[in-house]
C-alpha cells in the first residue's frame, strides 16, 4: 500500500485517481490543485508517491517536479498527461519523474505504475 499525493487542477481527474487508488488499497493522503500547491502538501505529508498533472495554472507539473527533487531527491513522482504531450513527458522523465500514464486514466495502468514505482 502506497500512500499518494493527488496533483490534478481538475477536481474531476483527482476524484477519478483517487477512486481508483482507494480501491486498490492504496491511501490518499493529499490533493492539489496546482504545483505550488503540490510542492507544499508534499513538504507536509511526505507521501510515498506523487501523482502529477503536467498542465496546470500557478506552476505546471515539471516545474513542481523539480521542486519537489530539491527537497527529496528520493521522490517517486508519476506525470499524467493528455494525448499529444509526447515533449512534455521526455521532459518530466529528465527531470525525474518514474513513470507516466496518458488522460483518460485506465485503472489497471495507474495502478500498474504505482506498484512498478513501489517495488
Amino acid at each position: 500500500m502506497a500512500r499518494v499525493l493527488v496533483v490534478d487542477d481538475a477536481a474531476f481527474m483527482r476524484m477519478m485517481i483517487k477512486d481508483i487508488l482507494t480501491k486498490n488499497g492504496h491511501e490518499v493522503v493529499a490533493e492539489a490543485a496546482d504545483g505550488r500547491q503540490a510542492v507544499e502538501k508534499y513538504k507536509e505529508t511526505r507521501p510515498d508517491i506523487v501523482t502529477m498533472d503536467i498542465t496546470m495554472p500557478e506552476m505546471d507539473g515539471i516545474a513542481a517536479l523539480k521542486e519537489i527533487k530539491k527537497i527529496d531527491s528520493n521522490a517517486k513522482v508519476i506525470m499524467c498527461s493528455a494525448m499529444g504531450q509526447q515533449a512534455m513527458v521526455i521532459d518530466a522523465i529528465q527531470a525525474g519523474a518514474k513513470d507516466f500514464v496518458v488522460k483518460p486514466f485506465q485503472a489497471d495502468r495507474v495502478i500498474e505504475a504505482i506498484n512498478k514505482t513501489i517495488g
